[in-house]
């Protein structure tokens, strides 16, 4: 998390610092329309970067993931880079439109403008000559930005709607592209800003591309067949097997991959709750009752269906050397523990973690199925790992002082959250008022794809 505060953070700070290296006498009139001016390009330069940071984003990169923690806090830096494009991109409108409103009411005088000298460089002429539609275009794209970034941050809006309509804003990214090529002040293009400006743009298009082209991840997919099904209904759980054929790199134990089974609903992210086995190449995906598309996976899917699997993504692969760990698993959130414990009981004899690590898995429900947790149950056993399991309605709630009494040495291990944001949140502040180090053994899985 901190990682993608400072990036966003650093994006802002960069580009002020460009900006204001390029325009240093913009604020420096007594003016009202030319600090006006002023402010349409630094609006317009900071919204336009933090879309385009965001369309790369998108596509889902490799090289960035390790850094970031993991594409769910990539995908966190891109929901933040979203919010701040619609957040500066409604100032930007508003200095623009809103002297000429003042104008109309008579609030302001309109400026007397001089001839303007003739343009030399075609380039430059070329640009002035289409200022008018550049205008015209991106007053329009910015309404269909803002109402499809709003439409993204509102959670009850169907995620099957949700993955049609905000493909829509790559379309929207390329008219504000030309927007801001025609309107950007011609000589901010030969300084630093401009020399930043221009790949930015540039890659952001070739990302906007890609989205429409629908070829995000395509590198990274393989077609599997399921080969099981067994649906849990205390926990409301169904557990996927699907088969792969050559051509999945493998996955580690914690990693998840996005699976798509209906082309109208798109790919979701389920948590891998299975190791890799190259010689039996499977993945097992857990997925919980929550919304309208999980609720019916039991009925539409089927044995020997043909699904498209991507990944694999992600960081909370449990690799530290600490020599005790605490893992936390809320509700569905536990998926990453089985995979792990799976993969520790096959592992046993030549362990990939620090000889004699000691682990204790706390598992927080509000919901019972004796067949799961006899399952799970097994899994900790066989991986000589301690179970505690609370059931809500029965134990109560899951704190920080109910870990650090069944764990008396905490403060040497690290913690694996996953499950509710609300409840990791709440459990890391907790333990970093105990003074533990959150920053560097706090780990949690984001896993909020929008």
């Amino acid at each position: 998390m901190r990682h993608i505060k400072l990036i966003l953070i650093g994006i802002l700070v960069l580009m002020t610092g460009l900006w204001l290296a390029a325009e240093p006498a913009a604020f420096q009139s007594s003016g009202f329309f030319v600090v006006r001016g002023a402010a349409v390009q630094y609006t317009g330069v900071i919204a336009m970067v933090a879309m385009s940071v965001a369309m790369m984003l998108a596509l889902r990169p490799r090289w960035p993931e390790r850094w970031m923690g993991g594409l769910d806090k990539m995908y966190r830096l891109h929901k933040w880079l979203g919010v701040t494009a619609l957040v500066v991109a409604v100032v930007h409108w508003l200095w623009a439109q809103g002297p000429k409103w003042a104008v109309g009411w008579g609030l302001l005088e309109r400026p007397v403008r001089g001839a303007r000298p003739p343009i030399a460089n075609p380039v430059e002429a070329l640009l002035s000559g289409l200022r008018g539609t550049a205008e015209g275009v991106g007053e329009w794209a910015f309404y269909a930005a803002v109402l499809l970034i709003a439409l993204a941050l509102i959670r009850a809006f169907p995620y099957r709607l949700f993955y049609k309509t905000h493909r829509l804003l790559a379309v929207a990214y390329l008219v504000l592209v030309f927007h801001t090529v025609v309107l950007l002040n011609f000589r901010d293009w030969v300084t630093p800003l401009g020399w930043v400006m221009a790949p930015l743009l540039a890659g952001g298009t070739v990302a906007a591309i890609i989205v429409l082209l629908r070829r995000v991840g395509a590198g990274r997919q393989v077609k599997g067949r399921i080969a099981a099904l067994d649906y849990y209904p205390g926990v409301k759980a169904l557990e996927t097997v699907i088969d792969l054929p050559s051509g999945w790199p493998g996955h580690r134990p914690g990693q998840f991959a996005f699976a798509m089974s209906d082309a109208s609903e798109g790919a979701h992210p389920y948590t891998i709750a299975s190791g890799w086995h190259a010689e039996r190449p499977q993945i097992t995906f857990i997925t919980k009752d929550l919304g309208d598309h999980t609720r019916r996976l039991k009925e539409k899917l089927s044995v020997g269906q043909q699904v498209r699997i991507e990944g694999p993504y992600g960081c909370f692969t449990f690799d530290d050397d600490c020599r005790r760990q605490i893992w936390v698993g809320g509700g569905i959130g536990i998926t990453p523990f089985i995979a792990r414990m799976k993969h520790m009981a096959l592992r046993g004899e030549s362990p990939d973690w620090p000889q004699g690590q000691s682990i204790d898995l706390f598992h927080a429900t509000g919901d019972v199925d004796e067949t799961a947790l006899a399952k799970l149950a097994e899994d900790a056993a066989a991986a000589d790992v301690r179970l505690h399991v609370l059931v809500s309605g029965r134990d109560g709630h899951l704190t920080g002082e109910r870990i650090r009494e069944a764990v008396p040495q905490w403060r040497a291990a690290s913690i694996w959250f996953c499950g509710p944001a609300g409840f990791g949140a709440a459990l890391r502040r907790d333990f970093a008022a105990r003074g533990f180090p959150v920053y560097q053994r706090f780990h949690q899985e984001l896993f909020e794809m929008r």
